[in-house]
């Protein structure tokens, strides 16, 4: 090394990692984290096959096995330094508490017979000065689970965190939906209740750094954002992020817990068998006692992150436009606060959906010269009177309606202005996305692709979406779906049938000719 060159950055030490719970949520963004850290994943999942859809799913080893099997266990952990146990049995139903502590024990006990040099533990934060025999049974058995683990011989990370912000998180998409969609909420008590949210970014910044901790650490550590506030106060915080008018929020104190739960699964579309334990959760005040993770894990300039910043990055995608609006999943998130594909389907918050295809004798270039003549002059290929009204409603809020037309009458690039849409992208030949800009209580697009089917056969693909805003947005979406058949469906249809019509026209010359 030559004077005044810098020295080489020190190695992180490569490590083998095991990760239990790869298809719930935390675990299937962990593995990338650790994956691009440097390290080595096995995965252990009951379904192997449900990781397929992983974007990172080439990258990592996937076992079957059940953390409840010890001899699945044991054969997991050969060879593994660090084992993440992420591992919940989120319900309430009878005998999961045993379940929970069965599983704890066996990885604890398979941990230490394989040598592992390090458990890490994503467990629930607790309240400050409630005896664990008067905490809900879901944050019991975290409770439990974390004492059974610190007691398997080897060092131990135990982080406790409460609400996890990030698109996907149970949590996240309740508040998600609740705030969305109800301008003015009669709520449990427990909207009084203060919290301390943590952004997943940092949940998983915090697990990838516990596997290179000191081996004379072994303890746990509470771990939680800067903002300590109430769920009033996270709804009225998303509510602003979000740009939905100031929610109007009225405690009721009579609300149980299994009310509540009713109450969410009536509201949201998150599973009540999920909702009760995260209702019951939010009855206690959680909110970190220490910040000692930080002399291991050190936070660095601008995190943890603030809640506002956590739910900005937990929105990201649909404010950008940068939902998966392509049909396959090559758009792949590029962030922990992403939502995955292998998300459930009620996470990700509403995106409706109107889908159309249709196989037809025209070639491909013969249907994508009408999908790209779209607009303007030559018009939208159904029901006239029904966009022309459209576009007049458009400009009396106004809008731009749509009298912008088309730059060229023939091709189009990304950012021309079609009417009241923008161009968002162009494969030339093969798709097109364009992006509503008239006045709507939310976001839409419109996507037409071109592509041949298994047979061969030239096939039209057209999807329109929408993101609603609030609950005017949802009552938008209901009061414009029964004339969808007639504006998609007609679109669909006669955008085909000018194809074949072209190609005919196209072909008829030269049969004449012979």
């Amino acid at each position: 090394m030559t004077e005044g060159e810098a020295a080489p950055a020190p190695r992180t030490p490569a490590l083998h990692c095991l990760v239990t719970g790869a298809t719930g949520y935390i675990g299937g963004r962990l593995v990338p984290e650790l994956l691009d850290a440097g390290h080595r994943v096995r995965c252990l999942a009951r379904t192997p096959e449900k990781l397929r859809d992983h974007p990172w799913a080439g990258r990592a080893e996937a076992v079957r096995g059940d953390v409840t099997d010890a001899g699945s266990v044991a054969a997991a952990m050969r060879g593994i330094d660090v084992a993440y146990y992420l591992v919940h049995a989120l319900n309430t139903g009878s005998g999961f508490e045993e379940k929970d502590r069965g599983a704890a024990r066996i990885f604890a006990e398979q941990a230490r017979a394989a040598g592992v040099r390090r458990i890490v533990y994503l467990g629930g934060l607790t309240p400050d000065g409630v005896p664990e025999r008067h905490l809900s049974p879901h944050l019991r058995s975290r409770a439990e689970v974390a004492r059974i683990l610190l007691g398997a011989g080897v060092p131990v990370t135990v982080l406790r965190a409460a609400v996890i912000i990030g698109s996907g998180s149970a949590s996240f998409e309740m508040l998600r939906y609740l705030t969305e969609r109800l301008p003015v909420m009669v709520t449990p008590s427990w909207v009084s209740t203060r919290i301390q949210p943590i952004a997943v970014r940092d949940v998983l910044r915090y697990l990838v750094g516990s596997a290179l901790m000191p081996d004379d650490v072994h303890r746990a550590f509470d771990i939680g954002g800067p903002d300590v506030m109430t769920y009033r106060d996270m709804m009225r915080g998303f509510a602003e992020v979000a740009g939905l008018p100031h929610r109007l929020i009225l405690p009721v104190p009579m609300l149980t817990p299994r009310l509540s739960s009713h109450w969410i699964g009536l509201v949201t579309p998150v599973p009540r068998a999920l909702a009760r334990p995260l209702a019951e959760s939010l009855r206690y005040e959680v909110v970190c006692r220490e910040h000692d993770i930080a002399r291991y894990v050190p936070d660095g300039p601008g995190v943890p992150l603030t809640f506002g910043r956590a739910l900005q990055l937990a929105l990201q995608r649909v404010q950008d436009a940068e939902v998966t609006t392509r049909w396959s999943s090559a758009s792949l998130p590029g962030a922990p606060s992403d939502p995955l594909p292998t998300d459930p389907d009620w996470a990700g918050g509403s995106l409706y959906t109107d889908r159309r295809s249709l196989t037809m004798d025209a070639s491909p270039e013969a249907l994508w010269r009408i999908v790209e003549g779209i607009g303007g002059e030559n018009g939208w290929y159904s029901f006239p009177l029904a966009w022309a009204v459209r576009g007049w409603l458009d400009r009396l809020a106004g809008g731009v309606g749509l009298r912008r037309g088309r730059r060229d009458a023939e091709r189009l690039r990304v950012g021309d202005s079609l009417d009241f849409w923008r161009v968002e992208a162009i494969e030339p030949g093969r798709l097109l996305r364009l992006r509503a800009e008239m006045r709507l209580p939310g976001l839409a697009w419109l996507e037409m692709s071109v592509d041949r089917d298994g047979q061969g056969r030239t096939r039209y693909r057209q999807r329109a979406l929408f993101h609603p805003r609030g609950l005017l947005g949802h009552a938008y979406w209901w009061s414009v779906a029964p004339f969808h058949s007639l504006v998609f469906g007609g679109m669909a249809r006669n955008i085909a049938g000018a194809a074949d019509g072209a190609s005919r026209a196209r072909r008829q010359p030269a049969a004449t000719g012979r």
